[in-house]
């Protein structure tokens, strides 16, 4: 698949929680080599958007188009199996586990019902390497003894790991300092640029902007534009955000 093709395709995407729709109609194109924004205020419906793709929800109305086939996500195994990783926001992680077994975690490397410690390390090492995370002082460290930054590192890296096609990351910056939010964004680009497709939800605009080829706008459960990030601004995409519509179209 070349860049820039539509690795995930998103066609009138409807989902109903009793009376609440959360989302009604959605469209959306993920491509890979990009890093596609999704964004809106509370209650636009993002999370349940990215819970559709992940396999955690099922969608009530619509279809789901992976690679150029319609697929039918009914759980997170389902997404993993054709490379599709979420990254949430409270990152999974075990606090009292080093990296190698966090990022091997429930799919541990065995032979002869022995762990294979060395095989699990090599392929951790070689996946932080790939992403340039130099940060780390050793695999073998707990995780509780990371900075945010680092964690987040360790997250990413861990879905990567799986041969993954698609990251999706839900506010992989937040309650970040400046220093580690730069070296996330910096491993959000690294993954793009290696054909990945990435999805990433943020509340932050400078870091939309700092990251995302494409940003998506989505309005009390609609698609209200999807558009190059050099046609948008920061203005223009609140502007989306809490109304719905926009009185220019273009960044002046």
């Amino acid at each position: 698949m070349t860049e820039g093709q539509a690795r995930l395709r998103l066609h009138g995407i409807g989902k109903e929680f009793g009376p609440v729709r959360a989302l009604t109609g959605v469209d959306l194109d993920v491509p890979a080599g990009e890093v596609t924004a999704l964004v809106g205020d509370n209650g636009a419906g993002k999370s349940v958007l990215i819970k559709c793709i992940a396999g955690i929800h099922q969608p009530d109305s619509g279809w789901i188009e992976w690679e150029g086939r319609r697929v039918h996500l009914r759980s997170p195994r389902d997404a993993s199996a054709l490379g599709i990783e979420t990254v949430h926001q409270d990152l999974a992680l075990c606090d009292n586990l080093d990296i190698v077994q966090n990022m091997f975690l429930g799919r541990e490397r065995t032979r002869f019902l022995m762990l294979q410690e060395d095989d699990m390390e090599k392929s951790a090492n070689a996946t932080l390497s790939s992403l340039a995370v130099t940060s780390v002082r050793s695999i073998r460290q707990p995780v509780a003894s990371l900075s945010g930054g680092q964690r987040q590192a360790v997250a990413i890296a861990k879905a990567v790991l799986w041969n993954s096609k698609l990251v999706i990351m839900d506010e992989p910056t937040a309650a970040l300092g400046v220093a580690q939010t730069e070296m996330v964004l910096k491993l959000v680009k690294r993954l793009a640029s290696q054909g990945l497709a990435v999805l990433i939800v943020s509340h932050n605009m400078n870091d939309v902007f700092a990251v995302a080829d494409r940003i998506a706008v989505l309005h009390l459960g609609r698609m209200v534009a999807v558009r190059p990030a050099g046609e948008l601004d920061t203005q223009l995409v609140v502007e989306l955000m809490t109304t719905g519509k926009s009185s220019r179209e273009a960044p002046q």
